[in-house]
């Protein structure tokens, strides 16, 4: 635990006090509270098998902690309840996505990345409602993660009655669609935990046909390596060839399954102005973008998520949608401008490019 734990559980009401952090996190603005228990076994075998099946392609990370990632208390010790929110970011005033995917010139972004980077966001929010819980209970022992760590996020949020992990694998709430971020408090509290909720997915199979590498291999399951938005954001190298024309006009994620889940008819716009979008991000010409010299590159995505797959990785994903694209002499002579690009990486998918438009 990251702070000193004078915390007496005899001493507190704890029902009570886990409707006060619920009523604490809709003032800091979470549109859902709710807390899980540190039992992860029955994902315990799940992450194992899709990682012995190399599932999760170039993604070390998921693989190195060990049991700290489906054992909360090996990660910060003494660790008896999660905390888990969520948060809504859909931008009311975004172009939506399939009118995007329907003009094949501009750009199309991941929604979650159209505004500020939303770790900043959530790690302020939920440290704030930490620092509330003190002022009820006294000091006690406590970390915040949003993304940052080895942590199962939804499965913890499935435990913590969110929503029930969809056949996506992303998580689904029937009020709220899923475009929302997660967000958790590893705390020495022992509070009790909300009941999970049912999986309304039902016979559906919308995000598993509409997937345009066909990622999600089964219900609920995902070969992290055919996925979009792993290609375009986790991938360092090269993207295999295979899935290019696939990719269409997505730069950087993809949110097909999403836009195509029925229960998104209940999401609910984002209300927190850090999520609205940049316009240059949010309806960009290929072209114009992939204009962007580094430094260009660093300014106009400052504070964003997109900074973080660096100028080479956007230019590679920019290549591969303008080889999409309609063949035009803009579009070929975009193309010629990167082909002294000093990255190997860059002047191979510019080649492949090229290539496509049989120049």
């Amino acid at each position: 635990m990251s702070h000193q734990s004078h915390y007496r559980p005899e001493a507190v009401d704890a029902p009570a006090l886990v409707t006060e952090i619920k009523r604490l996190g809709a003032e800091l603005g979470f549109n859902q509270v709710g807390i899980s228990d540190i039992d992860l076994a029955a994902y315990e075998a799940r992450l194992e098998a899709w990682l012995a099946d190399n599932r999760h392609g170039d993604m070390d990370w998921m693989a190195k902690h060990g049991e700290k990632r489906t054992r909360p208390d090996q990660l910060i010790p003494n660790t008896r309840s999660v905390i888990v929110v969520r948060m809504d970011y859909l931008p009311a005033d975004a172009t939506p996505v399939d009118e995007l995917l329907a003009t094949p010139e501009r750009a199309c972004i991941s929604r979650y990345a159209l505004g500020r980077d939303y770790h900043k966001v959530m790690r302020q929010r939920l440290q704030q409602l930490a620092h509330r819980i003190q002022e009820q209970v006294g000091s006690y022992g406590y970390r915040v993660f949003t993304d940052s760590a080895p942590v199962l996020e939804k499965p913890l949020a499935e435990k913590a009655g969110l929503g029930w992990i969809g056949k996506h694998t992303n998580l689904l709430n029937r009020h709220a669609g899923s475009w929302f971020f997660l967000g958790e408090i590893y705390t020495d509290l022992d509070l009790p935990a909300d009941q999970p909720v049912a999986d309304h997915c039902g016979s559906c199979r919308r995000c598993i046909d509409v997937c345009p590498t066909q990622a999600i291999t089964a219900p609920y399951q995902l070969d992290a390596r055919r996925c979009i938005s792993y290609l375009t954001i986790e991938l360092k190298g090269a993207i295999p060839e295979e899935f290019r024309s696939s990719m269409g006009n997505r730069i950087y994620g993809c949110d097909d399954c999403q836009a195509v889940c029925p229960w998104n008819r209940y999401a609910q716009f984002s209300k927190v102005d850090d999520f609205k979008p940049r316009k240059d991000l949010d309806s960009g010409q290929l072209i114009d973008l992939f204009a962007w010299d580094e430094d260009t590159f660093l300014k106009r995505t400052e504070g964003s998520a997109i900074r973080r797959i660096g100028h080479e990785r956007w230019l590679r994903n920019i290549a591969v949608a303008l080889g999409n694209a309609p063949t035009s002499t803009a579009v070929i002579d975009a193309l010629k401008t990167r082909l002294d690009h000093p990255s190997t990486l860059v002047k191979e998918h510019v080649l492949w490019g090229l290539a496509q438009h049989g120049a």
